[in-house]
């Protein structure tokens, strides 16, 4: 057996110093992303020490890109597009236009050409999904207003990246040392093209490649889906899976001349109309996180740290276009479109950082001789510290919002409402129902049906609509907020039915309500032993485990059922259930 293994050595490398790094990055409440990025950079050959297959590595980072834009493929909703699209599309474009083109003055300045200073503004202006998604998530506004526009305004964002990552190589043969400008594109060198033709040939590969996915693909992949699905193997579901992202994304580049990210993107995206888009999504998010991560180490070892030293001022200069410059102009767009402080704050925040499509457009940039290597180590240098320093970003808004609102309230000549302030619910005796999503909901219709009293905490503003519609009660708020809590009217409550699935904020709600009302008779759910120990420990009367209730549930049906009076017929009804089940393919949650 061969014991040079560049591959092996690489894969084990990057994997292994990535966990090291992104545990000490989580472990400071930094994102695990950065942690990769400096794996990548101890890795790489700008650090003394073990050197990966720069090589190797590259390849494994382009099945990272093609992975990571079938995830983003999958989660493409072009229904939250359309619900925010009167401030995201025009919001984004003209963001993205400010910061390229300060990107291209920065570029200018130093000497650059042109098509490296569009690769290089185009890489500022885009922040990183991965980021922007996780602080939305932490901080509960995904299914706020301002969290709707900044997930719009990112898939705008991501839009038109992938429309750049197919135009930046027909603009990359202007150049070219022979002024050839068609030797990029086989086909329009033979014809003898011009730049012109060279990007009319590119629409139109691209347009006949998107016809093909959305008249063929959009039938044909979630069939081939369907029928693996029903064969019953979860291995071949999950190949499955695996196959069509790869298989679209190298046929695409091989057939119609795109890039592999576009193909990876309409495979996720085709994929995404099935029932079963969930369920893919599942099950290849092991392999496509694997493959990301390795991207990551990719590119932070094309990252000299010595040029933070050698050019410290273009540095600051891109770090303020990132935190600043881009963030300024999508505050002032947003308020031109008169939303609310708080929104325009909140979009600025999100957007102060970049990530993935910055790195594609580096690379990209790199291979096609537009943009130098110090382009590169600017942008890598400038996604891991505005990645570092976006928590600071979203920490400093937390600060800044309550005094803005108070300020504004003070000029309007208007005392800023309090928190202990909220009205209060004039019921009593009723029960007041925490969390109105899928468990929520049952609670409330069994409420309804049996004429019993109660009101809604929600934070969702969709589902909060349809409660107000239906004349149920409801308080906007997270209810471990004691001024939210104190508006439901504990006190002169019956129950309380927590149904959210969080039990560190389930564990305070419990405390305050029990503190509030010592006779409130307190529901609520868990899904560890641990979280039904540590709520009944806080004054839960009753806490539910999914996973027990299930199988008493399964209990209850084998004791109810009474016993086959003819024995000899059991193993033929086994094996029918067990063709069933094969059929049906029972770990499938559609």
């Amino acid at each position: 057996m061969p014991h040079d293994t560049p591959l092996i050595a690489t894969i084990v490398a990057g994997l292994g110093l990535a966990f090291v790094f992104g545990a000490l990055a989580q472990r400071f409440r930094f994102p695990p992303l950065v942690g990769y990025l400096l794996a990548g950079v101890a890795v790489g050959p700008f650090t003394p020490g073990f050197v990966a297959d720069q090589a190797l590595a590259t390849e494994l980072a382009e099945l990272g890109i093609i992975l990571l834009m079938f995830g983003v493929g999958l989660h493409f909703s072009l229904k939250d597009l359309m619900s925010v699209r009167a401030i995201a599309v025009p919001g984004a474009v003209v963001q993205i236009t400010v910061a390229t083109l300060m990107g291209m003055a920065l570029s200018w300045a130093m000497g650059w050409s042109i098509g490296g200073g569009l690769v290089f503004g185009l890489a500022l202006s885009v922040a990183s999904t991965v980021v922007l998604l996780r602080a939305l998530q932490e901080r509960r506004l995904m299914d706020t207003e301002r969290g709707r526009i900044a997930v719009g305004w990112l898939i705008v964002e991501d839009l038109a990246m992938v429309l750049a990552l197919v135009l930046i190589p027909a603009f990359a043969s202007l150049q070219t040392g022979n002024g050839d400008v068609a030797a990029a594109d086989p086909l329009a060198a033979r014809f003898g093209l011009g730049l012109t033709g060279v990007l009319l040939l590119t629409f139109a590969k691209i347009g006949v490649f998107m016809a093909v996915m959305l008249l063929v693909g959009r039938r044909l992949i979630p069939w081939i889906l369907h029928y693996v699905a029903h064969t019953g193997s979860r291995e071949l579901f999950r190949l499955a899976v695996l196959a069509i992202a790869l298989g679209v994304a190298f046929g695409s580049t091989k057939l119609f001349g795109v890039s592999l990210a576009l193909g990876a993107f309409f495979a996720g995206m085709m994929l995404g109309e099935s029932p079963l888009s969930q369920r893919a999504a599942q099950e290849s998010l092991p392999l496509r996180d694997a493959f990301a991560v390795l991207f990551f180490v990719s590119a932070g070892m094309l990252f000299d740290p010595a040029s933070i030293i050698r050019e410290p001022w273009p540095l600051l200069a891109t770090l303020f276009i990132i935190l600043f410059g881009k963030s300024l102009a999508a505050f002032l767009i947003v308020i031109a479109f008169r939303h609310p402080v708080s929104t325009a704050l909140t979009i600025s925040a999100s957007l102060a950082q970049i990530g993935e499509f910055s790195f594609i457009l580096a690379e990209i940039g790199g291979a096609t001789n537009l943009l130098p290597k110090a382009g590169r180590d600017l942008i890598l240098a400038g996604a891991i510290i505005s990645i570092m320093l976006n928590p600071l970003m979203f920490a400093a808004l937390d600060w800044l919002l309550p005094r803005l609102e108070h300020r504004r309230a003070d000029v309007a000549a208007r005392p800023a409402p309090k928190p202990a302030e909220i009205p209060v619910t004039p019921l009593t005796e009723h029960t007041i129902v925490v969390g109105y999503g899928r468990v929520g909901r049952l609670v409330g219709e069994a409420l309804q049906q049996r004429g019993h009293a109660f009101l809604a905490v929600e934070t969702s503003e969709d589902i909060l609509k349809q409660l107000k519609s239906a004349g149920i009660e409801t308080i906007t708020g997270n209810a471990a907020r004691s001024n939210v809590l104190r508006a439901t009217n504990p006190s002169a409550a019956h129950a309380l039915v927590i149904a959210i699935p969080e039990a560190f904020e389930a564990g305070q709600i419990v405390e305050q309500a029990r503190a509030a009302n010592p006779a409130l008779h307190i529901v609520a759910r868990a899904h560890s032993d641990a979280e039904v120990e540590h709520l009944k420990s806080l004054g839960a009367d009753m806490v539910i485990m999914g996973e027990r209730e299930i199988a008493r549930g399964m209990i209850e049906e084998l004791d109810t059922r009474p016993p086959d009076p003819a024995p000899e017929l059991v193993p033929q009804r086994t094996e029918s259930v067990q063709a069933r089940a094969e059929r049906s393919a029972p770990w499938l949650d559609v």
